[in-house]
């Protein structure tokens, strides 16, 4: 079977840098990936998004088969073309958005059925379409469609889902026809330990050329999020890459190297930037805050970005209040700056063997969003992604 060829460089207390070529370049892991959902990722170009440093995006199959519409974009060349980007893309398969959209849907053995939270029209998807949209697409990696179930779901609702996400992987493989391009299964299992360790057992037997963890950081209790991704990690093949997806918070990235992940995706840190909430070393701030009203200097003074290099915080500050469009560029590229000298940082350490310091110091002065806050806000979130 042809595969995107990774290679592990160095180990350190369980984190990992490795590399990973791929039809569109090489990629170093740890990787974040920017996520352009919709072929963009909101407010900045692809130019822009290749000078923050980043090497590998992340597009969605379910929006873009909506609209504009795969077979339109593989007229145009495919995604890479359609988009202008060069650089490897990875295409999450849509099931994570199909299964959110929980009065829309119906699910049975062969695939799911659903209606457009665009115009309510009605549309199907099984494995090998999954797989058929991703090949015309072009993705570098595709993924598998899975069923991911409900973080409070009961066991016999996550054993259901997660044995169809099995079922589901093997046929999808099956109707893969693109050897230049790779196909990642995704591990299920809820907050079931057991059920974790199953999957991502099963799934390696599969030999897909990698494996991602899904399911997570929708309103569990972080250490109960962490648990999950150990008790997966342990189980997958140590020479394939490990996809964490959907989970991108600073301190997740760091607690999900340690445990072994080498590729993340989220929206989180750039959604958050248009809602007013920054990076800095110390955590986040909001700068809607009149804390920030008359600071001359910038929001974080240690950040080269060019929000950073160029305004201060009060500027910033008014532009939010003032609802001027240029704040939700800024914003976004000063906390991609941030996650992106994040990236470059760790891996750094773990080939040079000093990982565990580094996780010490960046844990001991990066002060989390509140717990409460943090599940409140998700659920905000996912609310407003089902009635969309």
């Amino acid at each position: 079977m042809a595969r995107n060829c990774f290679s592990l460089k160095k180990l350190d207390l369980g984190a990992r840098a490795g590399e990973l070529a791929t039809p569109h370049g090489l990629v170093r892991t740890p990787v974040f990936c920017p996520v352009a959902s919709q072929a963009t990722v909101k407010t900045l170009t692809p130019e822009e998004i290749n000078g923050l440093g980043f090497s590998m995006l992340l597009a969605n199959t379910y929006h873009l088969y909506l609209q504009p519409g795969v077979s339109v974009i593989e007229k145009m060349g495919g995604l890479h073309r359609f988009m202008a980007w060069d650089k490897p893309i990875l295409t999450d398969s849509g099931g994570y958005q199909v299964f959110s959209l929980s009065p829309l849907r119906r699910i049975d053995d062969e695939g799911v059925t659903f209606r457009s939270h665009v115009d309510g029209s009605e549309h199907r998807f099984t494995p090998e379409l999954a797989v058929e949209y991703q090949e015309a697409l072009g993705s570098d990696i595709m993924m598998v469609l899975d069923e991911c179930p409900p973080h409070d779901g009961t066991r016999a609702e996550v054993e259901e889902a997660t044995g169809r996400t099995h079922r589901w992987a093997a046929r999808c493989l099956k109707a893969k026809t693109r050897e230049d391009l790779s196909l990642y299964a995704i591990v299920q299992g809820g907050s079931f330990t057991d059920l974790r360790q199953k999957s991502a057992e099963h799934l390696a037997g599969l030999d897909f050329p990698g494996y991602a963890i899904g399911g997570l950081s929708l309103g569990e209790a972080k250490s109960l999020t962490l648990e999950m991704i150990e008790a997966a990690a342990e189980r997958l093949p140590k020479d394939r890459p490990r996809y964490l997806m959907g989970v991108g918070s600073p301190e997740d990235i760091v607690e999900g190297v340690a445990r072994g992940i080498d590729i993340f995706d989220c929206a989180l840190p750039t959604r958050v930037a248009r809602n007013g909430a920054l990076f800095t070393p110390a955590g986040r701030i909001n700068i809607r805050n009149a804390a920030y009203r008359e600071q001359s200097s910038p929001v974080d003074p240690t950040c080269e970005c060019y929000a950073c290099r160029t305004f201060s915080a009060a500027y910033l500050h008014h532009l939010f209040v003032a609802k001027e469009l240029l704040f939700y560029r800024l914003a976004t590229i000063h906390n991609l700056t941030f996650i992106s000298h994040l990236m470059e940082t760790i891996r750094d350490s773990i080939l040079a063997g000093t990982f565990g310091a580094l996780r010490r110091d960046f844990m001991s002065t990066y002060r989390p969003t509140n717990e409460r806050t943090r599940i409140q806000q998700k659920e905000k979130w996912l609310k407003k992604q089902r009635s969309e």
